[in-house]
């Protein structure tokens, strides 16, 4: 973790935590947290609201990558960041610093409520006596799945399931027995964290699980860095989806029974009588 205070640069002066707190005296101040949705990062796709929090924070705490994001954003805030898997020390950080009396925004990609820090605050605050004395504001944003959808037409336009494929928080076991139901369930289906180095192989396994239910010609879009630079999608089939670049940059949208491709775009239909 480094902490440091912005004037147009990545880099700052080191500041001690005592001067982050700015000897307030923590029984009487009241602060603030502010869980920030960063969108998929391109700054067009920032919401106005978080542009307004992140500007207006004291301290800003978030993961290295994601910080990089909102540079130019960075001014005088005094920065916290921090390495990936770190979300609960992140927490309870944005919570001691809103405590002594700090504006705080905390940052996650995409919209903070999906797959996002806007958890891990509010588990954190529930469990902490003195949660009284600070406000708390989730700021929603632009969700991978969404930007994802933008950039290959409208496959969302029915029901549909987001499901991760990391295993680190969540048994493999229930995300197989959810892969199964959403399938049986004819659910648009986009698969978050679908392949990494360390399990390349879940997202074959996942494949089989929704061929079971679905016709293997069935639309998929597979798309990289949505909305962000290196932007790329493909458009193929179920059966043929897992033979595409796909990491931990990709978002995966199946779709159900009713999806189709047309004119280079992937639509659900709704049912309207058009």
């Amino acid at each position: 973790m480094r902490t440091g205070s912005l004037k147009g640069e990545p880099t700052g002066k080191v500041i001690d935590r005592k001067e982050v707190q700015g000897g307030n005296d923590p029984g009487s101040c009241r602060g603030k947290i502010a869980v920030v949705g960063l969108g998929p990062g391109d700054p067009k796709y920032l919401t106005i609201r978080a542009q307004e929090v992140i500007e207006e924070a004291d301290v800003i705490v978030g993961y290295k990558t994601y910080m990089d994001l909102i540079k130019p954003l960075l001014k005088q805030q005094v920065i916290e960041e921090s390495g990936m898997r770190k979300e609960i020390q992140r927490g309870k950080r944005a919570i001691e610093l809103a405590l002594s009396g700090k504006k705080v925004a905390v940052i996650s990609s995409g919209d903070p409520g999906i797959y996002g820090m806007a958890g891990v605050i509010l588990g954190l605050l529930e469990q902490d006596v003195e949660k009284e004395r600070i406000e708390v504001e989730v700021v929603p944003g632009v969700s991978a799945a969404n930007a994802a959808a933008a950039v290959v037409g409208a496959p969302l336009m029915h029901d549909n399931a987001y499901i991760s494929l990391s295993n680190l928080l969540t048994p493999w076991s229930v995300i197989e027995k959810r892969l199964d139901l959403a399938s049986a369930g004819d659910f648009v289906i986009t698969l978050y964290n679908p392949k990494s180095k360390g399990r390349p192989d879940l997202i074959n396994k996942a494949q089989e699980i929704i061929l079971k239910h679905r016709n293997p010609e069935t639309p998929v879009a597979v798309v990289r860095n949505a909305r962000r630079e290196g932007e790329s999608f493909v458009l193929t089939t179920l059966k043929d989806f897992t033979q595409e670049e796909i990491d931990m940059f990709t978002v995966v949208i199946i779709g159900n029974s009713q999806s189709y491709i047309a004119d280079g775009r992937l639509i659900t239909p709704r049912g309207y009588n058009i």
